[in-house]
């Protein structure tokens, strides 16, 4: 048996978790540079505002209704998601956290009554964490999801479905539309929309090799887990990326090369360090630069740059990146976005040298390992390369960011006791 558990309005739920006040009123979270609605809360759908919808396009209807709006607190984020994973751990000894809101377990039952160890889980994670979650359990990964799905979306299952016996599982798959199934998308549900194709129920009767033969064997494992035949089991950890990529929208046009060097510079940086965290190398980097799609006189552009050895050093691959926006920058533009992306990654327990090649010096290894030291210790970002500056004017815009309770000395929540 697989659960998943799945937090509710993630980012609106951890605004609310330090401002009670807030609870039971509608809440949003703005995307990067406060551009999108990303999440709302309950209340918020209740009002009839879109998912993914432009801030400027409904800053007056949420004005009208005082909608609580923030921009987007990932280190708040961040951390509230790591104390739900630890407070999972003390119902199953396996775990997988597949996002940042979103964990499967295998649920330690020993009574067997997985709807009171499901009600126990949101009991527990809501008392220690203060975030709500959904419970949906099956016998493969897939079930589960749609059953989390269906524990939000049916009031009478009080947020814990669970797909036991065959009739329930029909029950469901028959209701269920072929988008609301794990794994497919837009595209491949209108491929499967023109085979006639349209549920739940549909799919899982499909052929398994039909589905391999004229789709993928991606498709024919999802139709097996639909099936109860588990084809996904719990991954320990997640798999190393294949690709890094930091980029970001200026919060003002940059018309001069200085800015975006600074923001280009903090994006390497950025990037690099989560290239440490895996403990992998990069020996290729992508770089772009562009203007507004939307702009007059637009331009886009990118450029590879080969580095002189695998490294993980976050000066290296800055100074890479800057000599690409030198290459990429041209006069009479207004530059709304850069970005680094480190696209040949490696492993270097298989990385194999020879006389010849040139490797990463030991002295840059501990430098990044003392740099990241105290970064972890005081906080991200205390440690810096010159070249992000020190006023950064072209900063992500978050006009309604709410304070780092959980990560900054200075911003801790404070209680008066009388």
């Amino acid at each position: 048996m697989y659960c998943l558990v799945d937090c509710n309005s993630f980012y609106a739920s951890c605004e609310q978790v330090f401002r009670p006040d807030l609870r039971g009123k509608p809440v949003v979270v703005l995307s990067n540079n406060d551009g999108f609605v990303v999440a709302r809360s309950r209340e918020a759908k209740a009002l009839g505002i879109p998912d993914l919808e432009p801030f400027f396009k409904i800053e007056p209807l949420l004005r009208r209704h005082n909608v609580a709006i923030f921009s987007s607190n990932y280190a708040l984020y961040g951390d509230l998601s790591g104390r739900v994973v630890a407070t999972l751990q003390e119902f199953a000894e396996d775990l997988e956290v597949y996002s940042i809101d979103e964990v499967f377990i295998r649920p330690w039952c020993p009574d067997g009554n997985l709807k009171q160890f499901g009600d126990r889980v949101r009991e527990t994670v809501w008392r220690d964490v203060r975030i709500p979650v959904g419970v949906g359990m099956a016998s493969t990964k897939t079930l589960a999801k749609l059953a989390n799905r269906a524990a939000k979306k049916i009031p009478a299952l009080d947020y814990v479905c669970i797909l036991e016996r065959e009739e329930q599982r029909e029950w469901l798959l028959r209701r269920a539309k072929v988008d609301d199934i794990w794994g497919v998308g837009r595209r491949l549900t209108a491929r499967l929309n023109t085979l006639g194709v349209s549920t739940g129920w549909e799919l899982a009767n499909m052929s398994p090799k039909r589905a391999r033969q004229h789709f993928s064997v991606c498709l024919e494992r999802t139709i097996e887990e639909l099936n109860g035949i588990s084809c996904l089991p719990l991954e320990d950890a997640p798999p190393a990326k294949r690709e890094i990529y930091c980029t970001r929208s200026f919060s003002e046009k940059a018309s001069s090369i200085e800015p975006i060097l600074q923001a280009t510079s903090l994006y390497a940086r950025r990037a690099s360090e989560k290239l440490r965290k895996q403990r992998h190398l990069v020996r290729e980097i992508l770089v772009f630069l562009q203007t507004s799609p939307f702009a007059e006189k637009r331009y886009s552009k990118s450029v590879t740059v080969k580095l002189p050895y695998p490294t993980d050093d976050t000066r290296l691959i800055t100074r890479a990146a800057k000599q690409a926006i030198h290459s990429l920058y041209k006069e009479g533009y207004q530059y709304l976005k850069s970005g680094v992306g480190l696209i040949d990654l490696i492993d270097p327990a298989y990385d194999q040298g020879d006389l010849f090649q040139v490797a990463q010096p030991l002295r840059s290894t501990k430098i990044m390992e003392t740099l990241d030291a105290v970064n972890k210790r005081f906080g991200s970002g205390t440690a810096f390369s010159a070249a992000e500056g020190v006023k950064k004017k072209w900063a992500m815009r978050q006009s309604y960011s709410s304070p780092r309770y959980m990560t900054s000395w200075g911003q801790l929540p404070s209680v008066n006791c009388e």
